[in-house]
């Protein structure tokens, strides 16, 4: 092996341990928006210290031939990546977060034009993954995530593992947590 390969993957590994390293920066205390997706919500978002935050949604949505409202809440744990991704600071703060939470789902089914109406309740246990970007000159917060969630329903509701929920959200800043 070169000295030149020896030296440089020591060099890879520290420099990508350095740019990883977390900030300890908090983009803002509260924040208040939607969440556009499955289902349109309107969101509130408290961190209740540097790196766990509270969010709390109400949301509701309607397709043809069923409607569902849900009130959901969740906890997550908030990583700041330290600029080193092309954005600079004076714009904003990335961050990426995971966390947990569950919600209830009220549905209503109208069963395809037949004169049977139906619904049910179902209890979601969510997962949460996703990007957050707060702009640094605006009180302006974006998030992207995906929430795979497992339904527990009575008979008139839903149940099972679903894969494909998420949102783009997007929130004004109430207060800045510097």
């Amino acid at each position: 092996m070169s000295t030149t390969k020896r030296i440089s993957l020591p060099l890879l590994v520290l420099s990508f341990i350095l740019c990883t390293e977390v900030a300890a920066q908090e983009a803002y205390k509260t924040a208040i928006g939607v969440r556009f997706g499955y289902p349109v919500s309107i969101s509130v978002k408290h961190f209740l210290s540097e790196r766990m935050a509270a969010e709390a949604y109400i949301g509701t949505q309607g397709y043809s031939g069923y409607s569902t409202t849900n009130i959901s809440g969740a906890v997550q744990m908030d990583n700041p990546f330290d600029g080193n991704l092309g954005i600079d600071e004076d714009t904003g703060l990335m961050s990426w977060y995971y966390g947990g939470g569950a919600s209830i789902y009220f549905w209503s089914f109208d069963n395809f034009g037949f004169d049977i109406d139906s619904g049910g309740t179902s209890l979601g246990i969510q997962g949460y993954i996703g990007l957050e970007f707060t702009f640094d000159g605006a009180p302006i917060s974006t998030s992207i995530d995906w929430i795979p969630t497992i339904f527990i329903g009575d008979a008139g509701g839903l149940s099972g593992f679903y894969g494909g929920y998420g949102t783009l959200s997007v929130r004004y800043v109430l207060n800045r947590g510097d």
